[in-house]
Order: structure tokens, then C-alpha cells, then sequence
């Protein structure tokens, strides 16, 4: 896929960023303006919440997503076919132009014999294989999730499968979209500007601007409390969180925008701190998830 030009939208951290996007999609294919996009959407070494949370979208949803927008070539969790029939289909668009949607790690140790995803030709194809293979010919790879983006929990300490980020095996650009599950506004909205346009403007971790643009922090509804010095003592409490370890002031992403759960709420909303689960690093580097502030002055 060539990289497109054209009116292409300028978008940072807007509310509805990925509905535009997606209705100005699904309005050029149905004027026969665009194709629809071949997608493959792999689970690698992972536990499938990213497709489970892009299942729970809303306004754009995941009905728009495989009714209007593209033909969904391959899941592991969500296709009909099962086997061999399942594998056929994975690599039925092989030499075709498709864009390819990655959630999981890669494990590596041992060849990456510990992921495999089915068998072909009675032998085993693990998730090593098909990444390099679909990796490297797909127009365009998205890394959905943090363990797609950085290795994540799959490659959490001790990581005795030796899982990594899946930019580590391949070499091509890969789209990054952290968060431990991805939102499906970050999915939907990327998918949606390739598709317009081509690549969207990345930051230098590879991540959209329109959506890891700013600090959770400087957009965080409670800064105001931070601000007069405020704190919650306890989880529960209203005030802000920054002295029980909250990870919005290093985390670059948008939930106070976007939500969870047709936007019905999101963490530090339901009283607990960020745990920096978009942020690089995660969980390791985001290490204890809830701390308390041993400087705060006792009452006497």
C-alpha cells in the first residue's frame, strides 16, 4: 500500500477523533472511493484482551469495523473455521496487499516453539513464523496492546519464553499502540487514517500523536487537586492520587478521553491510580502499582 496523500485531518488528542475518522472511511468506500482494507489480526503470546476490549467499542464499533471497513481475513479467537481450514485462510492473502494487526508478544526462545497457533501441512506454525512471514510482506503492521508494542506482561520478569515486542523481529516500521488493552478508538482511528491516508504522524516511539500526544497528567480531570496540593491518602477518596503511585504524570495517552467500555469510565474515574500500563516498560518499569507516601506528615 502506496503511502496516500491528500486532505488528510490533523488530529491531537480530540474527543471523537477515530468516529470522524471511521465515517470518513466508510463514506469513501461506499461511494466506491476506497477499497475496503484485507485485515489480519493475530494473538500472539498474550491473553486476547485486546481484541475482548476492541469487542466492547463504541461509536466507532467493531460491527462498523468488519461490516464497512475491511474484509477481516483472520482472528484466532473470533473466525469460523477452525484447523487447517483457519491457516489456509491466514496465508490465503499472502501476496495480496493486507494490513496486518498484531496483540500478543513474540516468544523466541527455542525457535518460538512454546506460541503455536495451529497447524499446516501437519506440522506446527508457531507464532514466530507467521509474524516474520505475514510481518515483513503486510503494507502496513500495528502493534495492538502493550505486549505487541514492548513486550509486556508476556515478557515481565523472569520471561522464561524470552517474549519480545514484535518491532524486534521484524524489519519494518511497526504503528505502536500501548495500553494494557489497547483502546478501540487507538486501533479504529489508526486503522481508519492508513487507510485515508497512510501512515499517521508518530512520535519517536512509533506511537500516533492523536492518541499518545500528552500526558494523562496534564489532562487528568482531578489536576486541579494536584495543583492546591490535595492528596488521597487511601484508595476510594476523591482527590488526587499522585502520593499512592499514580503513573499519569510519565503516561502518554488519552484515557481521560477516550474511557473504556462505550466511554463509560476509565481507572482514576473508579478511584484507582494509573498504573502506566501504555508506558513503555509496563509492568516492570511501573512497579508497585500502589505505593504510599512515607514524607506525608503524620497527624499528631
Amino acid at each position: 500500500m502506496n503511502k496516500k496523500t491528500g486532505n488528510c485531518p490533523n488530529f491531537s488528542m480530540r474527543q471523537k477523533t477515530a468516529s470522524v475518522l471511521v465515517n470518513k472511511v466508510i463514506d469513501k468506500i461506499n461511494k466506491e472511493n476506497l477499497k475496503k482494507s484485507n485485515l489480519i489480526w493475530l494473538e500472539l503470546t498474550g491473553c486476547s484482551g485486546n481484541i475482548i476490549s476492541l469487542l466492547d467499542g463504541a461509536d466507532p464499533n467493531f460491527k462498523d469495523l468488519i461490516s464497512q471497513m475491511v474484509n477481516f481475513i483472520y482472528n484466532n479467537s473470533l473466525m469460523a473455521a477452525e484447523g487447517e481450514a483457519a491457516i489456509r485462510r491466514l496465508f490465503s492473502v499472502a501476496d495480496d496487499d493486507y494490513i496486518l494487526a498484531v496483540e500478543g508478544a513474540v516468544t523466541t526462545k527455542d525457535n518460538g516453539i512454546y506460541n503455536i497457533i495451529g497447524n499446516w501441512r501437519g506440522k506446527p506454525v508457531t507464532a514466530y513464523e507467521a509474524i516474520k512471514q505475514l510481518g515483513e510482506k503486510a503494507s502496513y503492521v500495528i502493534a495492538v496492546g502493550t505486549c505487541a508494542s514492548d513486550g509486556g506482561i508476556s515478557a515481565a520478569k523472569p520471561n522464561p519464553a524470552e517474549c519480545v515486542g514484535i518491532q524486534s523481529i521484524l524489519n519494518k516500521k511497526v504503528i505502536k499502540l500501548p495500553g494494557c488493552p489497547c483502546n478501540p478508538d487507538w486501533f479504529m482511528g489508526t486503522l481508519a487514517y492508513i487507510m485515508l491516508c497512510g501512515e499517521p504522524e508518530l512520535d519517536d516511539k512509533a506511537r500516533p500523536l492523536m492518541f499518545y500526544s500528552t500526558l494523562i497528567h496534564d489532562i487528568c480531570p482531578r489536576r486541579p487537586y494536584f495543583e492546591k496540593g490535595i492528596f488521597a491518602s487511601k484508595l476510594g477518596e476523591k482527590t488526587c492520587m499522585f502520593k499512592l503511585g499514580c503513573r499519569g504524570p510519565v503516561t502518554r495517552v488519552d484515557c481521560p478521553i477516550t474511557k473504556w467500555n462505550h466511554r463509560v469510565n476509565w481507572p482514576i474515574g473508579d478511584d484507582s491510580p494509573c498504573i502506566g500500563c501504555a508506558q513503555f516498560g509496563f509492568p516492570d518499569k511501573m512497579k508497585p502499582f500502589i505505593s504510599y507516601n512515607t514524607t506525608r506528615e503524620e497527624s499528631k
